[in-house]
């Protein structure tokens, strides 16, 4: 065991490792993301119109639609303020959202998804088979939809790592251990 909170276990069971993982992930992305005013949040590398802030918001909807539409079947709640005409609605507004109530955001869909997957995982665990269904009528286990989720939160950590470096210089693979959010209220699972 280590005294890090967000490092994965060194010895563990498949879904102790997954969710781990997961966190961790999370955890780097959430650093990454951490205590930046409006002006830093909105800033842009290059030709991209990829934001941190268009990040937390974006990442903010994936743990609520994988929550609600891939594992549990329900309709995704909380997004209203979404155009529905707008693919990419979630990275172009999050320009004008204050800094707290993106990291309010994010930091709330992330205890949500912990809740409900504890619930989900006490009713069959990882070979559950979730509401997301492939083309052809095949049902995708828990364990497969998570995989999907830990490998979103692998591209947007490495595009969080050049966006954060080119503000402020802040890089690395995971946060200092002694690492605390400043803004919003993320947790450690």
């Amino acid at each position: 065991m280590t005294d890090i909170p967000w490092e994965p276990p060194l010895a563990g069971t498949e879904t102790e490792h997954l969710l781990g993982a997961l966190d961790r992930m999370r955890t780097t992305f959430r650093w990454k993301a951490d205590g930046l005013d409006a002006a830093a949040l909105n800033a842009k590398v290059g030709q991209s119109s990829l934001t941190l802030g268009g990040l937390l918001k974006h990442l903010a909807l994936i743990e609520d639609h994988t929550m609600a539409a891939k594992i549990l079947g329900v309709p995704l709640t909380g997004w209203d303020d979404l155009d529905p005409n707008d693919d990419d609605a979630e990275f172009t507004s999050a320009a004008g959202d204050e800094p707290e109530a993106l990291y309010a955001r994010y930091d709330d869909a992330v205890a949500r998804f912990r809740t409900n997957l504890a619930a989900a995982l006490a009713d069959g665990g990882l070979d559950r088979p979730s509401a997301a269904v492939w083309p052809d009528g095949s049902t995708f286990s828990l364990r497969r939809v998570l995989f999907d989720h830990l490998e979103e939160y692998g591209r947007h950590c490495g595009q969080a790592d050049i966006l954060r470096d080119a503000i402020d210089g802040r890089a690395g693979e995971d946060p200092p251990a002694d690492w605390r959010p400043t803004s919003g209220h993320y947790t450690f699972r």
